[in-house]
């Protein structure tokens, strides 16, 4: 793929947790977040991407949204586990994408806030349709899902490189 191939970057926060007397890293999905996970999961098959990578960070919380929301995708991606994704910054996100083989045209990354909603409002200078005023208006809410594409190699992923095609949150279905 050349320098000029268009991507796709599907930003998903974590379904719903519980609270239970454990590490935050240990955290599992309240019964909530068990229900919006698959909803999500539909969300992410109608948009008809098929994701080369999905970058899941390795709380117990995303891995459970992970596992419920692709047995409702026609295909099944690639899945690495990421530790960098469980608490990162801004920055450190946008490092780790910049890590991305260029064989990569769609991502898909299952992380946390404030990271997903700093980066979909990072990396979007521009949107179709009212996704942006829906996504400042909404914050991020749990299982929230931004779609943002770009033009370019993962290594010149960069604030303002992209357009916001989407937002969805479960509240939306």
């Amino acid at each position: 793929m050349s320098a000029d191939t268009p991507r796709r970057i599907a930003l998903l926060r974590h379904a719903k947790a519980d609270w239970p007397e454990v590490p935050d890293h240990d955290r599992p999905l309240a019964e909530r977040g068990r229900k919006d996970a698959p909803a999500v999961g539909l969300k992410l098959a109608e948009t008809g991407i098929a994701f080369d990578l999905a970058l899941c960070s390795t709380a117990a919380r995303t891995r459970e949204t992970w596992k419920l929301a692709v047995q409702e995708m026609p295909h099944r991606p690639k899945t690495s586990y990421e530790e960098r994704l469980y608490d990162a910054s801004l920055g450190e996100l946008i490092a780790l994408l910049n890590e991305t083989s260029d064989d990569v045209a769609d991502l898909l990354v299952i992380g946390h806030n404030p990271g997903m909603h700093a980066l979909a409002d990072a990396l979007s200078r521009r949107a179709e349709g009212d996704a942006l005023a829906r996504m400042s208006r909404t914050g991020f809410p749990t299982a929230a899902l931004a779609v943002v594409s770009f033009t370019g190699s993962w290594k010149t992923l960069e604030h303002g490189v992209g357009t916001l095609l989407d937002f969805w949150t479960p509240k939306d279905h």
